[in-house]
């Protein structure tokens, strides 16, 4: 009989899976063509963060949408560094062009994008 090898470092933390984090709280934003999601979160240790994510819908090359999803993980020992960073900016966008804020200025990508005549008669056959 065979006996194996131990291997030398063992990891007894397991590894954190989706089932494994609570959900807290959610809120869903919807501005215009994109929705942000904040979602608070729960670690195993109990300690909660956020994560922050934006979701926006595209159409791919075949006509079939999809969503482009970016998200950001922020944890409670940085809250205050990164909200008072988000102020600051956000102050300085205000102050420096308020124009900005205007949501019929901003022109998203993909504006232009053509896309097949669908004849939904077509489908029925």
């Amino acid at each position: 009989m065979d006996q194996q090898k131990e291997n030398p470092v063992k990891n007894d933390v397991p590894k954190t899976t989706k089932e494994q984090q609570e959900d807290i709280t959610s809120r869903a934003i919807r501005a215009g063509k994109r929705t942000y999601f904040f979602d608070v979160k729960s670690t195993r240790g109990g300690d909660y963060y956020l994560t922050i994510t934006e979701s926006k819908k595209r159409m791919g090359k075949e006509g079939q949408a999809f969503y482009e999803k970016h998200k950001i993980f922020l944890y409670k020992e940085d809250f205050d560094k990164f909200s008072e960073g988000l102020q600051e900016v956000i102050d300085f966008i205000r102050t420096n062009n308020p124009s900005a804020e205007k949501p019929s200025s901003v022109k998203d990508q993909g504006d232009d994008q053509v896309f097949p005549k669908i004849d939904f008669d077509d489908l029925e056959k």
